[in-house]
């Protein structure tokens, strides 16, 4: 019985959370969700119900999770050895805790089936040198949400996946809808940097730059201006988009858009729940695909992903749920819960997930063309971002700064804060 408890409490201070069923107990894991829409936190509950249910000997306590505070919730834990075993995130927030040792490599943890029914592509977002530490599981295009009946009344093309607009010719159509107070496209850009990073892989921007010794700097080259100019310039120039929206999320342009003020607003894909259930009624709304550049629709996308500790004690436990949880079906649930797409091929297939209504279909079709983001694989992009990017960016678009002061505060301040995490 003494050895029993000394095991027990080795463990404990060794930060895992798992409870070990050296009692012939139940194995109990922690899995912290960030699911936060009245119908994914539904599923994902109803989903540890179903496996707690035919799994009596591995028990599986939801925790909620907030995405507001989940990277520095999960360092401070981490750190502190109280880390959930089971941990959604997304993939751009894996870097540094996948490097720092804090996540399990699952790369020899994950059945061949799960492996190979999501693409390589997806993969590559959680993958860090020779390890996998993320399934990602739910990802969303940016997507045009545009007033159906302001785009018919203009008589202007509308596009669709296999012919979507060019950056130059959105920028004209822009322009065209706007006037009388009103704006041609609502930019909701509190948050700027991973909406141009992804958006610019369209025109073959690719910002980060991997040398031959394996280190990352930043170089703001010719492709990476496309995207950045095109919002400039709406902003300042052509006066389509609204300088006022510049600083706001995505929902805080809804009341905007419902009020006829603009005619489009790029969002991500799940925001389709918010317009459905806010929109008046009687208004017509449509899902357009993001312009195209060089390089086509291509999107940089960070996925939602599902890791486990490194510290918990029942890796093989832990997943098998996460397998249990991304079966194709339990993933159609998933997703049409967060209104996201799902990365499994089989599970993207499903009709639900090709309907005309809400603009699934309009989704679907972009997936073949999602990558992993810039950022994805870069140690100190948080930092660079907050203290870097996201100010250069916002002053930027707001025609404070030019785009060589753009450049240089990119690549000079932005390689001096890289450098620190690649000595």
């Amino acid at each position: 019985m003494r050895a029993r408890w000394i095991a027990v409490l080795v463990l404990l201070l060794a930060g895992c959370t798992g409870t070990p069923a050296s009692d012939g107990g139940p194995v109990t894991l922690r899995f912290q969700s960030l699911a936060w829409q009245e119908e994914s936190v539904k599923a994902n509950k109803e989903l540890v119900k179903e496996w707690n249910a035919a799994h009596p000997g591995v028990k599986v306590e939801y925790v909620q999770g907030s995405w507001d505070s989940v990277h520095d919730q999960l360092l401070t834990s981490f750190e502190g050895g109280e880390a959930p075993d089971i941990i959604h995130d997304a993939s751009d927030d894996l870097a540094d805790f996948a490097y720092g040792g804090y996540l399990a490599d699952l790369s020899d943890l994950l059945p061949q089936r799960l492996k190979s029914d999501i693409p390589q592509r997806s993969w590559d977002t959680a993958t860090f040198g020779d390890g996998v530490y993320g399934v990602p599981f739910l990802q969303e295009p940016r997507v045009l949400i545009a007033n159906a009946e302001w785009l018919k009344k203009s008589g202007v093309r509308v596009p669709t996946p296999e012919h979507p607009w060019s950056w130059a010719e959105f920028r004209h159509i822009t322009d065209g809808l706007s006037g009388d107070g009103k704006y041609g496209v609502a930019w909701p850009l509190k948050e700027p940097v991973s909406a141009t990073l992804n958006l610019s892989l369209s025109a073959g921007g690719q910002l980060f730059h991997r040398g031959a010794d394996g280190k990352v700097t930043v170089r703001f080259e010719k492709a990476d201006e496309t995207v950045p100019r095109t919002i400039h310039d709406q902003a300042n120039t052509d006066h389509s988009a609204s300088p006022t929206t510049l600083g706001s999320g995505g929902s805080d342009t809804l009341p905007g858009f419902f009020g006829g003020r603009y005619a489009m607003v790029p969002l991500g894909f799940s925001y389709r729940q918010q317009i459905a259930q806010q929109a008046p009624k009687g208004f017509r709304w449509q899902v357009l695909p993001a312009p195209a550049g060089a390089d086509g629709l291509t999107q940089g996308v960070s996925p939602q992903t599902l890791s486990v500790a490194e510290d918990c004690p029942h890796k093989k436990e832990a997943a098998e749920f996460i397998d249990f949880l991304l079966q194709p079906k339990n993933m159609v649930r998933l997703a049409l819960g967060d209104w996201m797409l799902p990365t499994g091929t089989e599970a993207l297939a499903d009709p639900a997930l090709h309907t005309a209504k809400d603009g699934w279909a309009t989704g679907t079709a972009l997936a073949a063309h999602l990558r992993s983001a810039p950022a994805q694989s870069v140690r100190g992009y948080p930092e660079w971002k907050d203290k870097v990017a996201t100010p250069a960016f916002q002053e930027y678009y707001s025609g404070a700064i030019g785009l060589g002061e753009l450049r240089e505060r990119l690549e000079d301040d932005g390689n001096l804060v890289l450098a620190r995490y690649q000595r």
